[in-house]
């Protein structure tokens, strides 16, 4: 059956909007607003996009400014859109939901109106900046349980609870506690809480980068993607398979939604690794954890790396570079995975005169990379994360007329241009709601300290040894993770496990992409893995069993995390200080890199149970010991990871097996 033909049965048998809606959080809570009502939400979204692209290009409003206004359209719109209840009106809003709305544009309008007055006040608090204040508190709260779930909103509260019961807990997490007062003032009124550093980037550097894939997607370069990674790997034996990896690595580069990319993607690549002959629970993993790692893949890193930038003082561009290289290698964990499978069940290709052509696909729709290369030199000519994706917006659009104009192709016009504003506003809520609910949590540690009692309880239980702290923070970063989006869980994170990891002198960076990485990856971690359960619904296979094995398929890049934090090389860092990033020349990093490797393909080869044949008992545990020793980079391990890894191969070679697999 040929490539155009299955894509053609896929597409009528897949609605990816219909997927969006069943397994998106964010889209299947949300209302189907109809007449004036609907209107009136598309005009407020179309609006808050237009302020946040000409406060991209013309200069941001003062940072109290920006941010309670970019809350209060998120706000707005949150509570316009998503319900209260499962059992709620579906169709509008509800008069609890307009009370809501009004009381998010009176106590937010009142920090954008009187910014001045309140920078003046210092402790001093008053009666309405105090109802005012608990008011914010509450509707974030709200928001934040409509739009991203109950999990933040709690963890959200019970941070709360600790700024005020401090003296009543015992040991090291105990503290002198503050009065609601201080709580409220310090939540509402400073930047700090709600309006701290999480809105902060949310109303900037985020949203714009959301605005820029949408307009993308409406570009075609989603598309365009999926073709040009059938046509780079469709002939490979793991064929659609290793074509899900590809397109969705370029996919997640530009996407901040795993379950988006799964959906989207898999559409096209899972009844297709289905036809070519893999189990349809392997088929929706395998698009599962290749869409989840497009959260690690620069640029976009699901606008964790905007908030990084913030957190450390990096910038931007240093965040992407140094995490380049173990994105790169998630993906070559994932891709060995899926080939050790093909090779395990003798499949083939696909053709390849049923294949696209590289060449014809360069040639018709090259030019729609030509905004990503855009924003990319803006980032290295020093420009603003918000200036590049404010260029680079612009430049999709000048490139979607031309070719209207030249080519006659209609795909892109004035409805999808403000159809591309709407979409970006809306997609852009869960994170604001996110954000604006995780800067309770950062000002609660800001107020009492918690991040540094938390370190020094990881190091304790740790008994100083660098290993146990980092599987206790990955163990931490996977829990944390499984309820909460990228941005929320990198927050708490960044400011809960991070210091633990700096007492023991790992490298910044490392530290920051260490968590971010663990973190992701529990978006295929069962019981709560959305992204594995898309592709489940795509497969029609058994949700938990697609999860247990993207996991699976992910677990040979667990390797990496632990090899920066040892030796921050692989990362090309040398040193952080102030902010600024020493990095290494690339030939540095080699050693690290060839390491990792093996280090990856022997434990991809353990959990598979397969290198040139089934793998023995004996030869999995040594693959495994083998991968485990090469957590720590040195010469002796490297050499033992080596010898154990070719003995193996020629144990195997030597038993007669011919199926052996094109990776040695």
């Amino acid at each position: 059956m040929s490539k155009d033909k299955l894509i053609t049965e896929s597409n009528a048998a897949m609605d990816v909007e219909r997927l969006l809606e069943e397994y998106d959080a964010d889209i299947s809570k949300s209302r189907k607003l109809t007449g004036l009502i609907e209107k009136l939400t598309i005009f407020i979204a179309i609006a808050m996009s237009l302020f946040h692209l000409y406060t991209a290009r013309f200069g941001t409003l003062l940072s109290a400014k920006q941010r309670s206004l970019h809350i209060i359209f998120s706000f707005v719109l949150g509570f316009l859109l998503y319900p209260a209840t499962k059992k709620s009106d579906k169709s509008k809003p509800s008069t609890l939901d307009y009370i809501f709305i009004g009381l998010s544009v009176i106590v937010f309008g009142y920090l954008f109106v009187y910014v001045e007055e309140i920078a003046f006040k210092g402790v001093d608090i008053t009666a309405i900046d105090m109802v005012f204040g608990g008011i914010a508190i509450l509707l974030t709260l709200e928001i934040t349980r409509r739009v991203v779930g109950p999990e933040l909103p709690i963890v959200a509260i019970l941070f709360l609870l600790y700024a005020r019961f401090g003296p009543y807990l015992p040991g090291a997490l105990g503290h002198r506690g503050f009065a609601w007062r201080s709580i409220i003032r310090h939540m509402y009124l400073t930047l700090e809480g709600i309006l701290g550093i999480p809105i902060s980037v949310s109303s900037t550097f985020v949203f714009m980068f959301i605005l820029f894939g949408t307009f993308l997607d409406k570009t075609g370069v989603g598309r365009f993607f999926i073709d040009l990674a059938y046509s780079l790997t469709g002939h490979l034996k793991s064929g659609p398979a290793m074509t899900a990896v590809v397109a969705s690595g370029f996919m997640g580069s530009i996407s901040g939604s795993s379950v988006a990319n799964t959906v989207t993607t898999g559409a096209f690549t899972i009844p297709l690794m289905k036809e070519t002959g893999y189990e349809p629970y392997f088929a929706g993993a395998v698009e599962a954890a290749a869409s989840t790692g497009g959260q690690i893949m620069p640029p976009v890193m699901g606008a964790a790396a905007f908030i990084m930038s913030e957190f450390t003082g990096i910038p931007y561009v240093k965040i992407i570079a140094a995490a380049a290289i173990p994105a790169v290698l998630y993906y070559f964990a994932v891709g060995i995975m899926v080939h050790l499978e093909a090779s395990r069940l003798g499949l083939k290709g696909m053709p390849k005169e049923e294949l696209p052509r590289l060449g014809n696909i360069m040639k018709t729709q090259g030019y729609l990379l030509l905004p990503l290369f855009v924003i990319v030199y803006f980032l290295v000519k020093g420009y603003t994360p918000l200036l590049a994706a404010f260029y680079a917006i612009c430049i999709s659009v000048v490139i979607a007329i031309i070719a209207r104009l030249v080519k006659g192709d209609k795909s892109f016009g004035f409805r999808e241009f403000f159809s591309a504003l709407e979409q970006g506003a809306k997609s852009s809520i869960g994170v604001a709601c996110a954000c604006a609910c995780a800067g309770m949590v950062v000002g609660v540690v800001t107020l009492t300290g918690l991040g540094l009692r938390i370190a020094e309880l990881i190091v304790t239980l740790a008994q100083g040894k660098l290993f146990l702290t980092l599987f206790f923070t990955m163990i931490a970063s996977i829990i944390l993770g499984m309820g909460l989006p990228t941005t929320a869980k990198y927050i708490v994170l960044a400011t809960m496990a991070v210091p633990a990891l700096l007492k023991l002198d790992v490298n910044l960076m490392a530290a920051h992409l260490f968590i971010l990485y663990f973190g992701v990856i529990a978006d295929i971690t069962p019981p709560v893995a959305l992204a594995a359960y898309a592709g489940a619904g795509i497969a029609g296979a058994n949700s938990m069993k697609t999860g247990f094995q993207a996991v699976k398929l992910a677990s040979a890049a667990f390797i990496v995390p632990y090899i920066f934090a040892y030796d921050s090389s692989l990362i090309l860092v040398e040193d952080v200080i102030g902010g600024n990033i020493i990095f290494l020349p690339f030939v540095n990093a080699i050693p690290m890199i060839i390491s990792a490797i093996i280090g990856i393909l022997c434990l991809a080869c353990a959990v598979e149970g397969y290198l040139i044949s089934r793998c023995k008992i004996y030869e999995r545990i040594l693959l495994f010991i083998a991968a485990v020793s090469l957590l720590k980079p040195g010469i002796a391990t490297d050499v033992f990871g080596v010898v154990v890894l070719v003995a193996i191969y020629f144990i195997q070679k030597a038993r007669g097996k011919k199926d052996a697999p094109d990776i040695i």
